[in-house]
């Protein structure tokens, strides 16, 4: 299983805390990340192959992933109190997720239910 995970700025040190809550699911999938999201994930132990930073281009690298269908799952925590320069990228990849109907997360409640449903799989 392929898991995007992204988090803008306010969200990240979240983000981390939720991967090692669910360390079980994710011994199980391969972790495509931002570059800046992906530095922290990998602080924490865990391995990650790391696209461009958000603003760099990498929401727009995972979208095109999930467009291709490398991607089974992303995990995006958004930061919605913030202003995002490259808020056109994020849309983009909410839209692609959509269109596809890639299971998309942005935030810890709808993940850990999406993370539960995968459980359940194996």
């Amino acid at each position: 299983m392929e898991i995007a995970i992204i988090a803008h700025d306010g969200k990240k040190a979240e983000m981390v805390q939720f991967l090692l809550d669910n360390k079980e699911v994710l011994n199980k999938a391969n972790l495509i990340s931002t570059g800046t999201t992906g530095s922290h994930v990998e602080k924490a132990g865990f391995k990650v192959s790391k696209q461009l930073s958000g603003p760099l281009g990498g929401d727009a690298q995972i979208a095109a992933m999930a467009a291709e269908k490398k991607i089974d799952v992303v995990v995006f925590f958004r930061d919605p109190l913030d202003k995002h320069p490259h808020e056109p990228d994020v849309q983009m990849l909410l839209r692609i997720c959509d269109v596809h109907n890639i299971p998309l997360a942005t935030n810890p409640a709808t993940a850990r239910l999406i993370f539960k449903a995968f459980e359940g799989m194996t």
